[in-house]
């Protein structure tokens, strides 16, 4: 079988296969932009039990808007314990407003003051708002 054969062969091979390696590989925020959110809670899920941080803060967002405030804590609160600045400032947020817990000033400065000091600053200002108009 020569060089060329061979190639042209696995070209075609793989573009038969395509589809089917593409699908076992795709992309959550894909598949979450075209309002998927099937697949893309499925891609998340799966990342999220794997341990990802940025999975599983996009399933606690996910569940924020619209499946589970509840599951939506439980969510951000995975990624926050192990000091993900954005999980933690979304934490901060659903203590200060009382969405998905019991309104708790005192949990959320705590995480607001956790996710500020890794520089995130939207938590700084959610902090300073917070301690202005409590």
């Amino acid at each position: 079988m020569t060089f060329a054969f061979r190639a042209i062969l696995a070209a075609v091979l793989l573009a038969l296969n395509g589809p089917a390696i593409a699908g076992a590989f795709e992309d959550p925020e894909a598949a979450y932009t075209r309002n998927d959110y099937a697949t893309a809670l499925r891609i998340f899920r799966s990342l999220a039990d794997e341990g990802y941080q940025t999975a599983q803060h996009r399933l606690g967002t996910m569940y924020e808007r619209g499946l589970s405030a509840a599951q939506a804590v439980e969510w951000y609160r995975r990624p926050a314990d192990q000091g993900y600045k954005i999980a933690q400032h979304a934490l901060g947020t659903m203590y200060q407003t009382g969405y998905g817990v019991q309104q708790d000033y005192v949990q959320a400065h705590m995480w607001y003051n956790l996710s500020a000091t890794q520089g995130w600053g939207a938590a700084a200002i959610g902090r300073t708002t917070m301690t202005r108009h409590r």
